[in-house]
């Protein structure tokens, strides 16, 4: 190997380590208050969000409430089955099964 491609490597993993060690060493020395706590726990949900929503109701940017609209469909027993499962593969399975069944009804 070239020593660019040994640089390329050890930077590419410089810049992922960095970003996520960085504040982890910072705020744990930091006391935070209460209220930057709480503000914290909504962060997940807020991101999963804005990664669930426009993939599950927008098609081509226009608004795609339908029976049509399969992964919509497949959201609902995907949902069900995370809030009772609480586990990560039971929800990917149940949602990759109601989209292969949805699309096949079709």
């Amino acid at each position: 190997m070239d020593k660019e491609l040994i640089f390329l490597f050890f930077g590419m993993g410089l810049v992922t380590y960095l970003p996520r060690m960085l504040p982890m060493v910072v705020l744990s020395k930091i006391k935070m208050p209460e209220l930057v706590l709480r503000w914290l726990r909504y962060i997940p949900p807020a991101v999963l969000a804005a990664l669930l929503v426009p993939e599950l109701l927008l098609n081509q940017g226009q608004w795609h409430f339908s029976f049509e609209n399969h992964y919509l469909l497949a959201a609902v027993p995907t949902f069900a089955v995370a809030f009772y499962v609480r586990n990560l593969f039971l929800p990917v399975a149940a949602g990759m099964a109601a989209v292969v069944l949805f699309r096949f009804m079709q």
